[in-house]
């Protein structure tokens, strides 16, 4: 999964601000918090995708503010681009994020207890067989709001 955080910074390294209009002290800093803010997202769409609505604003906002005006259009067409590839890839291979992350699968349910239900869910919509109505719930709810 990190090869797409890693192409939005090489694509967009040249267009960093120096330490004059950015946030931290050092240039070096700046191209940093950029790829750190790249690599968090990206695994937090492959960790968490069915409650990340928006991965490429979520990016776009987050590192915006290290590069130069005139360079914005770029930025977010290069981060909408990848974002994209990364969301087609992470709902064509569902378990390929864990693998490389190292965390395990977990149903997006809670059990009566309150904690989180330990079942391998199904990759279409992160529930396990156990709590696959509440999915549908899911489903209706957003049909209703549309």
């Amino acid at each position: 999964m990190y090869q797409f955080s890693r192409a939005i910074y090489r694509e967009l390294a040249g267009y960093i601000d120096g330490p004059q209009n950015a946030k931290c002290s050092s240039s070096g800093a700046n191209h940093e918090q950029v790829l750190r803010a790249c690599e968090a997202t990206v695994e937090r769409l492959a960790t968490d995708r069915h409650y990340f609505a928006h991965p490429a604003r979520t990016l776009f906002c987050d590192i915006r503010s290290y590069f130069p005006m005139g360079a914005q259009e770029r930025v977010y067409q290069v981060v909408s681009r990848y974002m994209r590839f990364a969301q087609q890839y992470v709902a064509e291979n569902p378990l390929a994020g864990y693998a490389e992350i190292g965390k395990p699968l977990q149903c997006r349910a809670t059990t009566r207890k309150g904690d989180a239900c330990q079942r391998v869910p199904l990759p279409h919509n992160g529930y396990c067989p156990s709590h696959q109505h509440l999915a549908e719930t899911e489903d209706h709810e957003q049909l209703a709001a549309a």
